[in-house]
Parts: C-alpha cells; sequence; structure tokens
C-alpha cells in the first residue's frame, strides 16, 4: 500500500480536548483545486462533516522556520486533507515540507469550542424532543454550523402547534443545561453500544462494528464522529429561533449563547 494511502490516525477522536499534538509529514502539495495541503500520519484538526465545521489553526515544522495555517480540513477515505497557506520567514521553505519531517499541530481554541458546543446542542435537541411530546419525530440530519444551525426530523407538527413546541422545547433543553450532565465518549461493540443508545442504532452502522458513542448525561447515547463539551453547562443556554414543517419534515433552529 501506498504511504499516502494509509488512514489518518484520528487522535481528536480519543480526546476531543487536545488542541496540541505532534504528527510526521507523509506529504506536501497542491491539490486539484489549486490549493496546498499537507497529509499526516495522525492529527487533531477535526474534519468538516458529520454535521460540523472543520477545525482551524497552524502546523508548525520542527526546527525549521516554516508554519502552515490551515484553513480548511476534509476527509477522503479515511485520509484527512489539511488545506491551508505557507508562512515562511523566505528562503526555499518547500524542504521543510519533506516527507518524514516532524511537526506540531495547534488547534484554534476558541473555534473547537464553538464548534463543540454546537453540536452538542444539536445532539441534546434529540434528547429532549421526547419530553415536549415529538417523540414520533424521528432524526434525519443537522446543520450544526454558526451561521444557521438547526437539526431535521422525518415527520411533522400540526401549523397550530408549532410555536408553542418552539417554546417548549427551548425550555426543556435551558432546564437540561441547568442541570448540567458530563458528556461522555466511548467506542464500543455493538452491541454495547445498541445498549447504550436504547437498544436501537441507524441502520447505516455495521453489526461487525465498534461505533463510537457520545451520551449526554443521563440521556440515552447515539454514534457520534464529532468533538464535544465535557459538561452539557458549557453550552450556556439554547434559543429555539422558529420551527418549520414542510414536505413531511419539520426543521428545529437554533442558537447558543455566549
Amino acid at each position: 500500500m501506498d504511504a499516502d494511502s494509509i488512514p489518518t490516525k484520528l487522535d481528536y477522536y480519543d480526546n476531543m480536548f487536545k488542541l496540541e499534538s505532534k504528527a510526521t509529514l507523509i506529504s506536501y502539495f497542491k491539490a486539484d483545486d489549486g490549493r496546498q495541503a499537507l497529509i499526516l500520519d495522525s492529527t487533531i484538526f477535526h474534519p468538516q462533516g458529520g454535521c460540523q465545521p472543520s477545525d482551524t489553526g497552524f502546523v508548525n515544522v520542527v526546527d525549521c522556520d516554516v508554519k502552515f495555517a490551515v484553513q480548511d480540513v476534509r476527509s477522503r477515505d479515511g485520509i484527512v486533507f489539511h488545506y491551508g497557506v505557507v508562512e515562511s520567514s523566505g528562503g526555499d521553505f518547500e524542504k521543510g515540507f519533506e516527507k518524514g519531517k516532524e511537526v506540531i499541530l495547534y488547534v484554534d481554541e476558541s473555534r473547537r469550542k464553538l464548534n463543540s458546543r454546537l453540536h452538542s446542542a444539536g445532539h441534546m435537541l434529540d434528547a429532549c424532543m421526547q419530553n415536549v411530546g415529538l417523540g414520533h419525530l424521528e432524526p434525519a440530519k443537522g446543520y450544526h454550523f454558526p451561521d444557521g444551525p438547526y437539526v431535521e426530523y422525518k415527520g411533522t407538527v400540526p401549523q397550530s402547534e408549532l410555536q408553542s413546541k418552539a417554546k417548549e422545547l427551548e425550555l426543556e433543553a435551558n432546564a437540561l443545561i441547568s442541570r448540567g450532565g458530563k458528556v461522555s465518549v466511548s467506542v464500543l461493540p455493538y452491541e454495547e453500544a445498541s445498549k447504550l443508545c436504547d437498544g436501537c442504532l441507524p441502520d447505516y452502522i455495521p453489526k461487525d462494528s465498534t461505533p463510537r458513542i457520545v451520551k449526554l448525561g443521563n440521556n440515552p447515547g447515539c454514534p457520534c464522529g464529532g468533538t464535544h463539551v465535557s459538561d452539557l453547562s458549557e453550552i450556556i443556554s439554547m434559543k429555539v429561533s422558529q420551527i418549520r414543517t414542510k414536505k413531511g419534515m419539520t426543521k428545529v433552529f437554533y442558537t447558543i449563547g455566549s
């Protein structure tokens, strides 16, 4: 197997709160779209996906005055691509990106925390739905981005109830935030993971796999590969700005406090 095709080890997968790490450079190149890119043997940068934006930050080459500003991170076939620009004091900076070089990764802390809070808030809404009489809605997808986060569900809500349900859901979510609760992450055999999720895992998860399960407080767990807060209280507060029902789908739009 070509070294460039070896899957990137996801360090954030095991430790969501790690913001600095060391890695080895696999390759530095110009991508098809013209952007400069790095592939490393491991990374703490979360790539865009799973309803969550990518991390940003820097990659510094050890013993070399070369810094790579990470502007976007994507994953393809298990390989993580770090896209950005080189910041150097001059000279032949490409020598600093030779294969095998040791690098230090720095994730932007403020962006990681915001993304983690938004992502956790989206999962928390799922946990609140049953308690406000919306348990018949089946989670479909989310968009946990700062410019318009929402969670989408299969099923509808009567137009006459949309406003009242938005208020109920907001009250329920803020009560949960106020009480707080530890957020834990576990990679488990399928059967154990299923039990942690109230005996039900999505059909897309293979039964011979070991899913990564996120558990928010005392609520049932859910499969997720993203980053999260360590305690629900870190979300601070939530505003359910709107609930829309259209074509058999319901969207819950939300914002979080600062």
